[in-house]
Parts: C-alpha cells; sequence; structure tokens
C-alpha cells in the first residue's frame, strides 16, 4: 500500500459531533484485538477536542504494560484493517504507529503506560480542552499549513511541531507536577543526544 495515496491531500474541516462516537466503536474494536496487556485506549489528537477544525482522521492512544513483538502487533491489527507505514516516523522502541483507511480514517498510537509518549498526547489534548483560545489559534495554524502543504504531509505534521511543543511546555509550566515534568526532561535530553525529534 502506497504511503501517499493521490486521493490522501491535508484537508482540514468544521468540527464533528460524530468523531467521538467513531472514536468509541473504535476503541472497543481495539480492545478486543489486542488483549490483556492494554492499560487505556484514548481519544487524542483535534477530532478529540470539541469544537476544533481538523482533518478528519481519528487519532486513538493505546497504552500498553509492555510491547509485544512488532509482528504480533502486526498480526493483532491486521484484520482491523491497521498497517505500518515504511519507513517510520517513529522511533519503534518508545511508538507504534499505524495507519487505517485510504483516505487515511485513522491513526494508531501505541505505546508503554506511563512513558512520556504516552503523557505527552493527554498533556496536549487537556490543554486544548481546557483552552478553547488556545485551540482556536491552533486551528489557526492548522488551516494555513494545510493551505501552504496540501499535497506535502510530513510538511504539515513538521509545520505544526513547534507549535505543539510551546504549548505542552506552557501545560507543564500550569501543571507544576515534578513527576511529570522530569519525564519530558528525560525524553527531551534523550532527542538531543540522539538528534531525533517525533513529530
Amino acid at each position: 500500500m502506497s504511503d501517499s495515496p493521490p486521493n490522501d491531500a491535508v484537508a482540514v474541516v468544521a468540527y464533528n459531533p460524530a468523531w467521538p462516537l467513531l472514536f468509541e466503536d473504535e476503541r472497543a474494536r481495539l480492545a478486543a484485538a489486542l488483549g490483556d496487556g492494554v492499560v487505556e485506549i484514548e481519544h487524542i489528537g483535534s477530532t478529540s477536542v470539541p469544537g476544533l477544525s481538523a482533518k478528519p482522521v481519528i487519532d486513538i492512544l493505546v497504552a500498553v504494560e509492555r510491547f509485544d513483538s512488532i509482528e504480533a502487533c502486526d498480526r493483532r491489527l491486521a484484520p482491523l484493517g491497521y498497517w505500518r507505514p515504511t519507513p517510520q516516523d517513529f522511533d519503534e522502541s518508545a511508538h507504534r504507529f499505524y495507519r487505517r483507511g485510504s483516505p487515511r480514517s485513522h491513526h494508531l498510537h501505541i505505546v508503554e503506560f506511563g512513558t512520556w509518549e504516552h503523557r505527552r498526547h493527554l498533556v496536549f489534548r487537556d490543554y486544548l480542552r481546557g483552552h478553547p483560545d488556545i485551540a482556536r489559534l491552533y486551528a489557526d495554524v492548522k488551516r494555513e499549513l494545510a493551505l501552504a502543504f496540501k499535497h506535502n504531509r510530513p510538511a504539515y505534521t513538521n509545520g505544526k511541531t513547534a507549535f505543539i511543543k510551546s504549548i505542552v511546555a506552557r501545560a507543564l509550566t500550569e501543571i507544576a507536577d515534578p513527576a511529570l515534568s522530569a519525564l519530558a526532561e528525560r525524553a527531551a535530553h534523550s532527542e538531543d543526544t540522539e538528534s531525533h525529534d517525533t513529530p
């Protein structure tokens, strides 16, 4: 399957109240397929924030106790229509990433529970849910990027990175949780050491 089908252009659309329902349907299917190792399944990304314009792609975060082999994940998820793009933009030792649909309809992120890869998505989502003004600003950023990079998803994604990091940093300051901040600092140090930036 091609990683960039011609009908998979970037499009940011108005919020759809059906998005949470689509997540709930998929959550049940994933829970059944992935089994007892799953700790939680969360709706993340822009479609999880009420009122926020977004690409019509349901982002799902699955936190597991520990990773199974990639081959085992592939086998469990293939019957549901999920596939791993290659090459991966994510460090698969910390983050497994799958897509579904053509054009894509779902993104699936599998991470280990309690890691920064797990917590950072929830921090960003919860901050946007609690700050509608920042969510509106984020929507403006995404619309501008979608116009500029309609047929270049990597450029669109990279264009959001600085905004996302700034909001996560602001959220960490407001939350003032030393353990959470320590997780973020360790992850940032690891990124600097490896010269790797996960979008």
